[in-house]
């Protein structure tokens, strides 16, 4: 275990490291931090957390940097979330507020995240797995075609044309929208199939043909709609952190561009709280030189889906935790308001 006053040494490596992107000495820590020692105890102290792999001494340079082990201790015992403005909230919430539709919220949450953060942001679909059916919209187009619109309570729209055995007259398609929605509305997808099952036979014999259609195409739909969707932006920020990234940036651009690899980095939606993933805990080698905070999002109290940043180890972690953190809570409200 190491004594409180080497945890606030590191503390003050890290932050140092962070901000000034230069190896930090002992000289300019007692310099800058409070720590109530000379330069000599600080030497001291650096030399144990060097020891122990807290911090590493790059090179030449007579200065120290944050290990993955450094920047794991400070995540887990040092660094407290740091909240956002009052301002910072307004902006978030004015522009979270203007999004129309599911594809404008999630777009606009990956723009408004790389901008807060300076990092890449990666935002998943709320999946329907994970979803409840709003409502149930059937449409009337020709005497034996109908429109079915399936709406989430996360806000997504899934259409499909289902072509009828027989016409359907409007009485009985009112009566199937207004049963059907009766037995669906407000449950999760996966109880969706069993909730419907016997509902032709509630039917006259001329119509259950129909009903089976429309309930096999609604079915379909659920199950085709599964497959997870990310949207990911502010790839350009990595170039400003092209030193802090051992060898190139291209493996971490390429590994950013396989979506198994992203959905992996966010983790289980069902995981709901904070995670931070620093350097080699991140499996994909291509991401070892990477940090990657993400937390779930949802219109209640369980998440439907995860939202996140990846950027270099060297990262303001309370800042970045922050924020990841607030524009979550507010994707969250918007789908709980559509």
């Amino acid at each position: 275990m190491l004594s409180e006053r080497r945890l606030e040494v590191l503390r003050a490596i890290v932050q140092d490291y962070v901000g000034t992107e230069e190896p930090v000495g002992s000289k300019a820590l007692t310099e800058r931090h409070k720590l109530g020692v000379s330069p000599a105890t600080v030497r001291n102290d650096m030399a144990v957390l060097e020891d122990e792999g807290f911090i590493a001494q790059p090179h030449t340079s007579a200065g120290r940097i944050p290990t993955d082990k450094g920047y794991r201790l400070f995540v887990d015992k040092l660094a407290g979330v740091k909240p956002l403005s009052s301002p910072e909230r307004r902006a978030i919430q004015n522009f979270l507020d203007g999004a129309v539709d599911l594809d404008d919220v999630v777009g606009r949450t990956v723009r408004l995240l790389a901008q807060l953060t300076r990092q890449v942001a990666v935002v998943q679909y709320p999946s329907l797995t994970r979803s409840t059916v709003r409502h149930v919209e059937l449409l009337s187009l020709a005497p034996a075609r109908l429109m079915l619109v399936l709406i989430t309570d996360t806000g997504r729209v899934e259409q499909r044309l289902v072509d009828c055995p027989a016409p359907f007259g409007e009485t009985s398609l009112a009566d199937l929208r207004a049963r059907l929605n009766s037995r669906v509305v407000g449950r999760r997808f996966a109880d969706v199939p069993q909730l419907v099952q016997d509902l032709p036979e509630s039917f006259e014999s001329e119509d259950r043909g129909t009903v089976s259609t429309v309930l096999s195409i609604l079915l379909e739909c659920l199950v085709e709609e599964t497959e997870e969707r990310l949207m990911i932006g502010g790839t350009s920020n990595l170039t400003r952190f092209g030193h802090d990234f051992p060898v190139m940036i291209r493996p971490v651009l390429e590994a950013l561009e396989e979506q198994v690899v992203l959905l992996k980095l966010l983790g289980e939606a069902k995981d709901s709280g904070m995670t931070v993933r620093i350097g080699h805990e991140n499996a994909h080698e291509g991401l070892n030189s990477t940090s990657v905070v993400a937390v779930g999002y949802g219109s209640g109290d369980e998440a439907v889906a995860k939202l996140g940043v990846v950027g270099p180890t060297r990262m303001d972690y309370p800042g970045t935790m922050g924020a990841v953190r607030a524009v979550a809570r507010y994707v969250g409200q918007i789908l709980a308001e559509s």
